[in-house]
């Protein structure tokens, strides 16, 4: 009679030595160890924050071949950096035909250590949820938490399925309560962003917002139903706000058609698509309300 757990673990084995190939190591700091996924050919994805630098890199190969890697951009909002690698040669990870991850499916994070080789850790996908918009202002296409250990060294490999197919980069850095994996499809775009442009651009209109909730006479007087709103407390000298005629006080409802209860409602509807673009946005202003068009800007490398 066959073992089921001699089974598993052979199957388990089996995928770390096939996906093996395409999980390099990182070795841009001494102090930061890190592992990355052969994504497309001569393109490694990365986890941003485990790069210390952006000169001077190389990658370990499961060869035993070192390689020197260029920075073609990084995004910190979704903790992703892309590595341009010449004469990388070694196969590319499995993307999966379909993007069905579920709560209680057995996964394993893969990394590469630069003296011991390939790392396995196994556990489960704890949750799976809609898109999110991460602290650091990025937007994951789906939120995948994962119950399982992303060990020194092994943010910015590969988390896969029992199948060998990716279902994205593993990060410690996104959440400060369990691993997350950055979904595939979110890796494509954001990918896609910095090979062409070295950047992923947000849109920014230039302003402070603070939470508030709305007086009941106000909401009253003005037919609201909504119960927070976000004052504006600080405006961006010759920004996209300023010149829409936006001014410190003006309590903002909507934007983009979307109530506005907290910033992360700002940040949601400023995603790339939006720079460039017109939006509407609803504000009260001396106790009645007003309707104001933002032309969307480029969020400064360094605003937050």
């Amino acid at each position: 009679m066959e073992n089921p757990l001699l089974s598993l673990s052979n199957h388990l084995a089996s995928l770390v030595e096939q996906a093996g190939p395409a999980i390099v190591a990182i070795n841009s700091d001494p102090r930061a160890a890190a592992s990355g996924v052969h994504w497309r050919p001569g393109v490694v994805v990365t986890a941003a924050h485990t790069l210390r630098r952006d000169d001077e890199i190389r990658v370990l190969t499961a060869s035993g071949e070192e390689l020197k890697a260029e920075v073609a951009g990084r995004d910190p909002g979704t903790d992703l950096a892309v590595l341009k690698v010449a004469g990388f040669n070694a196969p590319i990870a499995i993307q999966p035909t379909t993007s069905q991850v579920r709560p209680g499916d057995l996964t394993l994070a893969l990394g590469r250590s630069l003296n011991t080789g390939i790392t396995a850790s196994l556990g489960i996908v704890s949750s799976v949820g809609p898109a999110w918009q991460t602290w650091r202002g990025g937007r994951l296409d789906r939120y995948i938490r994962l119950d399982l250990a992303v060990y020194r060294g092994a943010s910015g490999g590969a988390i896969v399925d029992t199948a060998g197919q990716l279902i994205g980069i593993g990060t410690a850095a996104l959440s400060r309560t369990s691993p997350i994996a950055i979904p595939v499809e979110t890796v494509n775009r954001v990918t896609d962003n910095l090979l062409a442009h070295g950047t992923v651009p947000r849109g920014f209109i230039g302003v402070g917002l603070q939470p508030v909730a709305l007086p009941e006479h106000l909401k009253t007087k003005l037919n609201l139903s909504q119960p927070r709103a976000l004052i504006v407390v600080s405006v961006h000298p010759g920004g996209p706000a300023e010149q829409a005629g936006i001014m410190m006080g003006d309590i903002l409802l909507e934007i983009a058609g979307k109530t506005a209860g907290d910033t992360d409602d700002i940040q949601a509807a400023l995603d790339s698509g939006s720079v460039g673009q017109a939006v509407h946005a609803r504000v009260i202003r001396g106790g009645a309300l007003a309707d104001v068009d933002i032309t969307v800007g480029q969020r400064p490398r360094r605003s937050c």
